[in-house]
């Protein structure tokens, strides 16, 4: 049977493309009627899909000097260097409140309670219900969720958004009642569930959601366990660290992903120190690495770990992104901004991996 791509195995053509950068597939659709297809198969996507996740990136949100209402995300990749792209196909100001799976939510900056959910590479996106619900604004503090998470599942090509935080009626402070609101991308409508939760986030917990086991997980303030929703159950439960692992002035740690596994780096005074869960049921951790952080001493009490995988690890700081070779041992500067920026890259700094998952 003669090959639709000539010469070469049909095989090998589809691994060839699986392996280019989203942008470059969408360009291949002008060479013939074959590879206009592709993007809409689901072989390929799925192919594409499970390659593309295991290089993680890191996307950073970076507002314009000019400009603040303006913004543009920059992803680090440590193959394929800096690229940068705009959200204007949204046409709104938005916020980056969390990533899956090559997909991001977002938030309406002018409108309160507005959330997206986009491929910023394909440049869809969807406007998500409002829910009928009385509006975020009840959240503490801001006027909006203390959490967002955003779970996508590859194989199901489906997804949920979830908007969690304490309850405040008016004049008063806070209350223990969690309220959560659901979003199915199947279904496309919210759910609500009430609990009873007394835990605290910091800006950096609430960034680092990983989404592993049909389940969305939050390291809380205490640095002793992370708060963790079943998404199919709708039940909060908690996960408690490595026993090794202590949070005070000189110790920080954060949360992770590494190879679709749970993760947490602990940053001490000059070390960095990798765990990795072994066994979700039984939550058992290990210690897979130890850095030494001497040789960028002056960094460390404002660098962040934001995503990662078995050969490297992406930091970022004030101004910088870097990158740390597991394997060689050597740091390097990956990105770096010039301008006096209001605020720092880590604060808006996310895990990401770039996928063809469409949002519809």
């Amino acid at each position: 049977m003669n090959s639709p791509y000539g010469v070469f195995p049909d095989e090998v053509i589809l691994q060839i493309l699986a392996r280019l950068p989203v942008k470059s597939v969408f360009k291949t659709k002008v060479v013939c009627k074959v590879w206009y297809k592709l993007i809409s198969d689901k072989y390929f996507t799925n192919l594409y899909n499970e390659l593309s996740v295991k290089i993680p990136m890191v996307l950073v949100q970076v507002s314009e000097p000019s400009s603040e209402s303006r913004s543009s995300l920059i992803c680090v990749d440590n193959l394929k260097g800096v690229s940068e792209f705009s959200l204007d196909f949204v046409k709104d100001r938005v916020k980056v409140r969390a990533c899956c799976n090559g997909l991001l939510c977002l938030s309406s900056i002018p409108d309160k309670g507005v959330y997206y959910v986009c491929n910023p590479l394909t440049r869809e996106y969807k406007l998500l219900p409002r829910s009928r619900e009385r509006p975020i604004t009840r959240f503490h503090p801001d006027g909006e969720a203390s959490l967002v998470g955003l779970g996508c599942d590859l194989m199901k090509q489906k997804y949920n958004v979830v908007l969690a935080g304490y309850h405040r009626s008016f004049g008063h402070r806070p209350e223990r009642t969690f309220i959560c609101m659901v979003y199915d991308s199947e279904l496309n409508k919210w759910r609500k569930f009430v609990s009873l939760q007394d835990d605290q986030f910091t800006h950096m917990n609430k960034n680092q959601v990983v989404f592993i086991n049909g389940g969305l997980h939050w390291l809380t303030d205490s640095c002793s366990c992370m708060l963790v929703l079943d998404l199919g159950t709708d039940v909060w439960r908690k996960i408690q660290l490595p026993h090794e692992i202590s949070c005070g002035v000189r110790s920080r740690v954060y949360l992770l992903e590494l190879d679709g596994r749970l993760s947490v780096i602990q940053i001490y005074e000059a070390w960095m120190v990798i765990w990795v869960m072994e066994d979700y049921e039984k939550e058992e951790w290990r210690m897979v690495d130890k850095v030494s952080l001497r040789c960028i001493r002056g960094m460390v009490p404002g660098i962040f770990p934001i995503s990662q995988n078995d050969n490297y690890v992406y930091l970022a700081t004030h101004k910088q992104v870097l990158v740390y070779q597991r394997n060689s041992r050597v740091w390097k500067e990956m990105f770096s901004v010039k301008d006096s920026s209001t605020l720092p890259l880590w604060f808006s700094a996310h895990a990401f991996r770039s996928t063809l998952f469409s949002c519809h």
